[in-house]
């Protein structure tokens, strides 16, 4: 072998051991973290002065007429709108004609029989306690059944910019007995720190794994060390870090936006791009590739994460008390993660799936509770140098875990990069239809997929 030879030789096995050590330097996962405080407080002022207190209240949801009149004066104040341009539907925002006719509805319809949805917000058994600082607003509703039906405690966990008002239809279907199960849910339902009638941190950090935590002591106290987790947008995130950091007390994990972001996921999200059939059902191609257009799709939409990821008061302080802005920011959102297509309607397509009072119902949780600048922080909070920093995206979650995928969700994930974070994942399961808010817009379709997967583990 001559000399050039051997040169080449020594070139692709130092490439060769390059590439593997790269590559073992990016499969190996992080290891779940520890923490250290344990009792951690976000609550205002010194915390060496706070003693917990660890009651679970009854809470109802109760304003006065006061307060729903001067709602009703602020929509009748509202500005003169800018026509939306020629031909135009939700292509550069809410369209702010089919706006107009959403402030009518909600200025008279709605507030006219606010004591009704006043008290359909209340059907459910409402509580807080208070942990770490922080009064945690939860819906705890126990099924009626025989003493010798089996009962799982599940958590069912939202995100923004959604509310507990998202899970309204599928909670009676899961506390339920029914034919095509023999067991039933206990679920409890918490708004996440900063969101309607759960308390903020006073102080920074309170990012999804240190929401972890709270989620977890909250089922302890409820009287539930073992429980399963089901969850969307920010719900899915600390889920399955839940799921992640404290395995020992997660039975499984059914989330509806599963992803991993990790080096390794994008590298084999990239190689399986150039043939996508030796990796995906050819059914189902249609839901990650081709990526350019998928890619381009997150860039439209993601324009609010940007905001939020580096000045959430700003937007905020634009946003809280403005009942006409809140409704075209969170509405605008609720058409176009629905089904991108419904850019090109002038509705919207809002009402194809939900109705305006259950729409209305989830603004009106932010606008009562003032929380729309406190929920757009955990944006910054995760999106953060110490947060990114960790290496969270590569812990690996080993209890059974179950993704959901709806074809119009914001973004999917290849099943050979899930694996890599989700080791034990047990059911994968797409679906032709639905998007982002899939407990509300298609309750039935999640329920009997948690019901599902919960038949396979037990």
């Amino acid at each position: 072998m001559g000399f050039a030879s051997r040169v080449f030789v020594v070139v692709i096995a130092l490439s060769v051991a390059v590439i593997f050590k790269q590559y073992r330097n990016l499969a190996t996962p992080t290891p779940a973290p520890t923490i250290n405080d344990l009792d951690q407080y976000w609550g205002p002022g010194d915390g060496k002065l706070y003693k917990e207190n660890t009651a679970i209240k009854p809470f109802k949801i109760a304003y006065t007429t006061e307060v729903i009149e001067k709602l009703r004066s602020k929509l009748n104040d509202t500005p003169t709108f800018s026509k939306p341009l020629e031909g135009v539907s939700f292509e550069y925002g809410f369209n702010s004609n089919y706006l107009q006719e959403v402030l009518k509805y909600w200025k008279t319809d709605y507030l006219d029989k606010w004591s009704t949805r006043e008290k359909y917000l209340n059907q459910f058994p409402h509580f807080k306690t208070q942990i770490q600082g922080l009064d945690i607003h939860f819906i705890h509703v126990k099924p009626k059944v025989s003493p010798d039906t089996k009962v799982f405690p599940l958590l069912l966990l939202h995100g923004w910019p959604g509310s507990v008002r998202e899970f309204y239809d599928i909670i009676p279907k899961l506390t339920s007995k029914s034919e095509d199960k023999d067991f039933v849910f206990e679920v409890i339902v918490p708004s996440l720190p900063g969101y309607g009638w759960s308390q903020a941190a006073a102080k920074q950090g309170l990012s999804a794994s240190r929401i972890t935590l709270i989620m977890k002591r909250l089922m302890n106290r409820i009287g539930h060390p073992k429980f399963y987790v089901q969850g969307g947008d920010w719900g899915s995130v600390i889920g399955n870090q839940i799921a992640a950091f404290f395995p020992d007390n997660v039975l499984g994990v059914h989330l509806n936006m599963c992803g991993a972001m990790s080096q390794l996921a994008i590298l084999k999200t990239i190689i399986a791009s150039f043939k996508p059939s030796l990796f995906i059902d050819d059914r189902y191609i249609d839901f990650y590739y081709p990526a350019l257009p998928r890619l381009k799709e997150i860039v439209i939409e993601s324009g609010y994460m940007h905001l939020q990821a580096t000045k959430p008061d700003t937007i905020g302080s634009a946003l809280v008390g403005n009942p006409v802005g809140l409704a075209a920011y969170i509405l605008e959102k609720f058409s176009t993660w629905t089904n991108p297509a419904y850019r090109e309607l002038p509705d919207g397509g809002l009402l194809k799936y939900f109705t305006l009072d259950s729409l209305l119902d989830n603004i009106m949780i932010y606008y009562l509770t003032d929380s729309i600048t406190t929920s757009q922080r955990i944006y910054l909070e995760n999106f953060g140098v110490r947060e990114l920093s960790a290496g969270f995206d590569r812990v690996q979650t080993k209890v059974p875990s179950a993704c959901a995928k709806f074809k119009y969700e914001l973004m999917h994930t290849i099943d050979w990069a899930l694996r890599d974070i989700f080791i034990n994942l047990v059911q994968t399961n797409h679906f032709e239809d639905g998007g982002h808010f899939a407990a509300m817009q298609l309750p039935t379709v999640l329920y009997n997929d948690i019901v599902e997967f919960v038949k396979k583990i037990q």
